[in-house]
């Protein structure tokens, strides 16, 4: 497994580019899903499968996947400010925040 950090801020997921560009290059969307108390972030091959947008917050190539919708509709505040341990799970082919939900 790789371990990673990423951040939730104000209903943001933020990816540096490093992360963007080892797990999501050239992809546009992703997934967000609740698999009990873990955030699963699933790459999205055909941008009109849907999902939510990795926009490019600076020139750095940093991401930022923003969805206030979903962490609410999972009891995560607008004002949550958090960084979070990820690992990449080859079998779900997901980036994987463990027990982030309570």
């Amino acid at each position: 497994m790789s371990r990673v950090l990423i951040e939730l801020r104000r209903g943001g997921l933020y990816l540096s580019c490093e992360v963007y560009e080892r797990f999501f290059a050239g992809l546009e969307t992703v997934v967000l899903l609740r698999r009990e108390s873990d955030l699963v972030v699933l790459p999205v091959r055909h941008p009109a499968a849907g999902g939510y947008l990795l926009k490019r917050r600076n020139g750095a190539g940093d991401r930022v996947v923003f969805a206030p919708d979903f962490f609410r509709e999972h009891g995560i505040s607008d004002d949550a400010d958090c960084k979070l341990e990820a690992d990449w799970d080859a079998e779900q082919v997901a980036l994987i925040a463990r027990r982030m939900f309570r």
